[in-house]
């Protein structure tokens, strides 16, 4: 994890994001900053949908994009409207560790029972359903896949700062990333 920057004080902050909306995100869900009032949103988060991440963001501050791996491809679409009619001034992609969609494959046989028993799914239709699908949203290790996204987003809207984070779900923190 040499790529992770902690982020314990404003100091850890990197000076680019300082008084920005981005820094404002990190001061809210690490270090606890008292809510300011938002009337709109100022910054795009896109992150992953799993359930054991939550941030501590004030109302109206942030639009929260959440897919599987924090995979915004699918949803460039709501990426576009966010930027263009939402108006937001940065987007932050934040990754996490252990994600279910790295190395999917390993997780085939589970996924196909999982339809089978519980939605009520053959079993050819399943594994059929797992891999069309599966290699569109596998993201490979988490963090290269977030500095990837991250540089695929920059070309994609190049007046937008994009930042990378990564959720650490030990500590329920968010960690700055070092890019090379």
């Amino acid at each position: 994890m040499d790529y992770l920057v902690p982020v314990n004080s404003k100091e850890d902050i990197f000076p680019e994001y300082r008084n920005t909306p981005v820094g404002k995100l990190l001061e809210y869900h690490n270090l606890g900053a008292s809510f300011d009032d938002y009337d709109h949103a100022e910054l795009l988060i896109g992150m992953c949908m799993d359930y054991r991440k939550s941030l501590h963001i004030p109302e109206n501050f942030a639009y929260v994009l959440r897919t599987g791996g924090g995979n915004l491809k699918p949803i460039e679409f709501k990426v576009s409207y966010a930027i263009a009619v939402g108006n937001v001034k940065a987007l932050v992609l934040i990754g996490h560790n252990n994600c279910g969609m790295s190395n999917l494959s390993s997780k085939k046989e589970k996924f196909v029972n999982g339809l089978v028993d519980r939605a009520g799914w053959e079993r050819e239709m399943a594994e059929q359903h797992f891999d069309n699908f599966a290699p569109f949203f596998e993201i490979g290790n988490e963090i290269d896949f977030v500095l990837s996204e991250a540089k695929r987003l920059r070309l994609r809207y190049p007046k937008i700062p994009v930042v990378p984070m990564f959720y650490v779900l030990e500590d329920n923190r968010l960690y700055l990333m070092k890019e090379k």
